[in-house]
């Protein structure tokens, strides 16, 4: 246990010394590493919610409205069905999860039930003697859509949060329907919540040739709708367009968008896939001088005269946007329409100075920890205390150092872990030091007590720590956010004080053995 060859030696001296590179950002103000090369440990530990301050959101997925729009689709494909058959029918709508309707002859029951089979809605067809049908969504088929639902609002959400540019965010799913959100350091909370409270939806419909314009009196005609104007160049106009229903062109066949500018001011920039770009070119190409409606969210953010066809697939959105507005629509467009509208249901902002009021006690409680656990080691242990005390040290610069380096984010739990470090990286030394002193009572050598010390006392060492590891790692599987928080530092304190418990007090005390050769040990 005492030899020590030159590879072992030097791999501790390196370990040791890319800890106190790594850590060493810490003391810098953050930013100051920025001209340096990409390679060099430039990286600051990032510090938690309620730490730097910063917005909690809890979030509901409305998984209801995705059943409903599952709903409307088979309505829509069940009047196209029947039309395009020419069978007479009525009481087309939802009911309930399905969709009933009534045939007027009920001798084409048969006929249709066929068809209707053929479409592949994926909901149970159940027909009634008087030729009544109803489509019933299964319960497997709406936990299916509701989970789909849940999974791809989390991917939008985090897609509009990493736009932002917010240092690693929290976005975990909790319970069936709610997503939680936290964001630390985010200066601006409200725009963060406009962009997640907004579906993204985006549509291209015809104008109404006939009367583009209308009001909450006009009478509509069929397969048109009434939509209000989001234009911001319309600002305090009660303007709503005569849409067309049908959808022309959907916002899925995006690509990408872009905030730009057109004659100084600002435009959203957009491109199409190829599939998109040929259905934008035909659109265009047949409906020259006609209005487009650009509907986002149920609302006509803009509505351009088609003044002549437009090939490439690619157009732009004008209106009197502000920089930070086309910013944030071509986000919302890069990043995708959710599946269903969320509802911020919880709400909570840490301020920064509540933050730094957590940190200053945390680093009071580091800093009593490490003096009363020094104080002890010395008077307890003499200079085997000192060579423990500069193992703590540096136990303490290697978990900033791997938090600095696997860019963990450290939370007050995460230092009430460290604080709980402190004590524990000692443990080790303190049953090798005992015995150690075990064997010099029993008549033993120097040398021979503190082989015989680390080499009895390593197996017991290992049983306790690989036992406190286990269930720091219980605990960051099992455990919500905070609970990780703890159970990280204290996984990685228990793996860098067996590093210089086990080796670096070891090597101090045997290069201090061979260059005294002491009669007696002073423990």
């Amino acid at each position: 246990m005492l030899h020590f060859p030159l590879w072992k030696k030097i791999l501790i001296s390196a370990v040791c010394g890319l800890g106190f590179l790594y850590a060493m950002p810490n003391l810098f103000n953050e930013g100051a590493f920025e001209g340096l090369p990409q390679w060099f440990p430039g990286k600051q530990i990032n510090l938690g919610l309620d730490l730097q301050g910063g917005s909690h959101l809890l979030l509901e997925v409305e998984v209801d409205a995705v059943i409903r729009e599952q709903l409307e689709s088979i309505v829509d494909t069940i009047r196209a069905t029947l039309r395009s058959a020419r069978v007479r029918y009525g009481g087309l709508g939802i009911e309930g999860n399905g969709v009933v309707f009534q045939l007027r002859d009920a001798t084409q029951s048969e006929a249709i039930q066929t068809q209707i089979v053929n479409l592949n809605t994926g909901a149970t067809v159940t027909l009634s003697e008087a030729g009544g049908f109803r489509l019933e969504l299964t319960e497997e088929l709406m936990r299916e859509r509701r989970n789909s639902a849940v999974a791809q609002s989390i991917e939008i959400v985090r897609r509009r949060i990493d736009e932002t540019g917010t240092r690693e965010p929290t976005i975990q799913r909790q319970g069936t329907d709610r997503i939680l959100v936290q964001l630390p350091g985010v200066k601006d909370p409200e725009r963060v919540k406009r962009l997640l409270g907004k579906t993204a939806k985006l549509t291209f419909h015809l104008v109404n040739a006939a009367q583009p314009y209308g009001d909450n009196t006009t009478q509509v005609p069929p397969g048109i709708m009434l939509l209000p104007s989001d234009d911001p160049s319309h600002v305090g106009d009660t303007r709503r367009y005569m849409v067309r229903k049908r959808v022309e062109l959907s916002g899925d066949t995006l690509i990408d968008a872009q905030a730009t500018f057109q004659q100084s001011q600002p435009v959203v920039s957009f491109r199409f896939n190829s599939l998109g770009a040929r259905k934008f070119g035909d659109i265009t190409r047949k409906n020259v001088g006609r209005l487009l409606a650009i509907v986002l969210d149920g609302k006509v953010i803009s509505a351009p005269n088609i003044r002549e066809p437009i090939a490439g697939g690619s157009g732009v959105i004008t209106g009197q946007f502000t920089v930070q507005a086309v910013q944030d629509l071509a986000l919302l467009l890069r990043a995708g329409a959710l599946p269903a509208p969320l509802n911020i249901l919880e709400e909570r902002t840490v301020g920064p100075g509540l933050g730094q009021d957590s940190i200053d006690a945390g680093q009071i409680a580091s800093v009593i920890g490490i003096v009363l656990v020094t104080i002890f080691m010395v008077v307890v242990y003499g200079r085997f205390g000192i060579m423990a005390d500069v193992a703590l040290f540096l136990n303490l610069v290697l978990i900033l150092a791997v938090l600095s380096l696997l860019q963990a984010t450290l939370t007050l739990p995460g230092i009430a872990g460290i604080v709980l470090t402190i004590g524990m990286a000692v443990d080790a030394n303190v049953l090798i030091f005992e015995r150690i002193r075990d064997e010099v009572n029993s008549g033993r050598t120097p040398i021979s007590a503190v082989d015989a010390g680390y080499r009895r006392a390593l197996t017991t060492i290992i049983d306790s720590n690989l036992t406190t590891l286990i269930a720091a790692v219980l605990l960051f599987a099992f455990g919500s956010g905070p609970i990780k928080g703890f159970a990280v530092t204290l996984a990685i304190g228990i793996v860098t004080s067996m590093f210089t418990a086990v080796m670096v007090t070891r090597m101090i005390l045997v290069a201090w053995l061979r260059f005294t050769r002491p009669q007696s040990l002073p423990i």
